[in-house]
């Protein structure tokens, strides 16, 4: 009996289990799923909360003319893919000018600099913003303090200025974990995109005409930003303005040898060489005209030149000779040297050749700059004069200005470069070739014949050489009649144009001119 008993026991224990299973499975079916546990799952990351848009007033006066200015430092946040998460802020600083008419039709100029991995306090403090860093030697600075000045060429005569800062440098910051949505060509396009379409809602400039300014990969950005702007939010661009152009990187006299059987970075660096050599008075001959002198030079390294290194190893000995005899005559570099060369020098051991009698290596960003050479037997040159001498000026003088002028970021880190912190994806477009951008440029014209672009280049730079910007552009798929939307201006300076006052003054005035030819200048 007491078996019997406890058989029963257990079967209705059972029985009355599987009946709470099947009312649990019910519940749950008129619930629907669950959210699983998150007892061991790590909260997601979030951003720093934003500090506040911060708005203060001032005056520039440009070429004698006072211009007074409101000026914005704040953020745009940047959404995920779903609209939902902000998973990026970006950092500006916009100034617009005051006593405009009409101010949601004035000019808007968005400007960035390049790296890619660099904030844009080159341009902002260099080029175009109301205060101007003193650089007028060719020279290590001397230490601080440094001087900043009224900028008698800024460009808020021709166009409100927004200098933006890429994901991650300047006071710009990415959720953790949420890096390879933005470190890459094609993510930092889409960036940009959505910052400049969120900028212009958030400030009614619609209907402003819309300009690029990129400098260096800045303008690989432009490419490939005057492309998405059309195809994600319909904006049409009235110009794009390059300065230090690259945008197909096979093209780059930066280690070449990697890439054996293009031989057009030597083809189109030889003419940066000739003119590197001229400022040190290392060419043979005299050449008192510089820009027909270089006229002399792309004949040639797009003639003969081009013609011998196309050969390859079958180009015969007397060629040969005869070449690096020439090569000799534009560069200074010794006959030998250029033989051992096989007739093709990168940008690195030229830097390092052209005064290493002298124990100096001589700058890439700006080649007139020269410095005591780290290993007279490398070589490559070890390090760059030009952005050793001016860095820590421009970063201190950043740093004073946008805390105690502009107010802003007072218990943040700005981060000029993150070179060091970021893995760049350089696919684009589905492609894991060279980086080729000038398709995107090209597309951009054919789907706006009336945008204008303008190449604006410094004789000296041996990061992005002029001619290489001229072939590029002379190069795009596009009809012949889109050709006269491009323009061209060089400069007797480097990578950054504006490091030379006399440039300086230049750079604004074509820039200005080019802007106004593009709208009503009453606004």
């Amino acid at each position: 009996m007491k078996k019997h008993l406890n058989l029963l026991i257990i079967v209705v224990c059972f029985q009355l289990g599987m009946m709470g299973m099947h009312f649990q499975a019910q519940a749950q079916e008129r619930r629907g799923p669950q959210p699983a546990s998150t007892e061991n799952t790590p909260p997601k990351e979030k951003l720093p909360p934003a500090q506040p848009d911060v708005t203060t007033t001032g005056s520039v006066t440009v070429e004698g003319q006072r211009i007074d200015y409101q000026a914005i430092a704040g953020t745009i946040p940047l959404l995920d893919e779903n609209e939902q998460d902000t998973t990026a802020r970006m950092f500006y600083v916009a100034y617009f000018k005051q006593g405009v008419t009409d101010p949601s039709t004035r000019p808007i100029t968005f400007l960035y600099n390049g790296g890619p991995g660099s904030a844009t306090i080159w341009l902002h403090m260099g080029a175009f913003g109301p205060r101007r860093v003193v650089i007028d030697t060719t020279v290590h600075m001397h230490g601080a303090p440094y001087e900043l000045v009224n900028n008698d060429y800024s460009l808020l005569d021709a166009s409100d200025l927004v200098f933006v800062d890429a994901p991650g440098t300047g006071f710009s910051r990415v959720m953790q974990g949420k890096e390879k949505d933005y470190y890459g060509v094609d993510q930092d396009g889409r960036a940009f995109s959505q910052f400049i379409m969120r900028f212009i809602t958030k400030y009614g400039r619609w209907n402003s005409p819309k300009f690029l300014f990129g400098e260096s990969y800045g303008t690989t950005r432009s490419a490939v930003l005057s492309s998405m702007l059309q195809n994600m939010y319909d904006i049409d661009l009235n110009g794009v303005i390059l300065l230090s152009q690259i945008l197909s990187f096979d093209n780059s006299i930066d280690g070449p040898s990697r890439n054996p059987g293009n031989d057009m970075p030597y083809i189109l660096g030889l003419p940066t060489f000739a003119a590197t050599a001229w400022y040190h008075h290392q060419l043979p001959q005299n050449h008192p005209d510089l820009e027909a002198f270089l006229k002399e030079v792309e004949n040639f390294t797009t003639g003969e030149y081009a013609q011998a290194l196309i050969k390859g190893n079958t180009l015969d000995s007397n060629t040969f000779n005869a070449i690096a005899e020439k090569l000799h005559e534009y560069t200074g570099l010794d006959v030998d040297y250029i033989k051992k060369a096989n007739l093709r020098v990168d940008g690195g051991e030229f830097e390092q050749q052209l005064l290493n009698k002298q124990g100096l290596t001589t700058g890439r960003l700006d080649t007139r700059f020269s410095g005591p050479s780290l290993d007279i037997l490398s070589q490559r040159a070890y390090y760059d004069p030009q952005s050793e001498a001016i860095s820590g000026a421009y970063v201190a003088l950043f740093n004073d200005y946008v805390r105690k002028v502009l107010k802003y970021g007072q218990n943040m880190d700005y981060h000029p470069t993150i070179y060091g912190r970021m893995q760049w994806d350089w696919t684009h477009g589905g492609s894991r070739m060279g980086v080729n951008v000038m398709t995107d440029l090209a597309t951009a014209m054919k789907k706006n014949p009336r945008l204008q672009v303008l190449l604006q280049a410094g004789y000296y730079d041996l990061a992005t050489p002029f001619y290489e910007g001229v072939y590029e552009l002379q190069h795009l798929p596009i009809p012949d009649d889109l050709q006269k939307n491009i323009h061209f201006e060089f400069y007797e300076s480097g990578h950054m144009v504006y490091l030379h006052v006399p440039s300086l003054k230049k750079l604004h005035d074509t820039t200005k001119k080019f802007i106004e030819s593009l709208y009503s200048p009453a606004h």
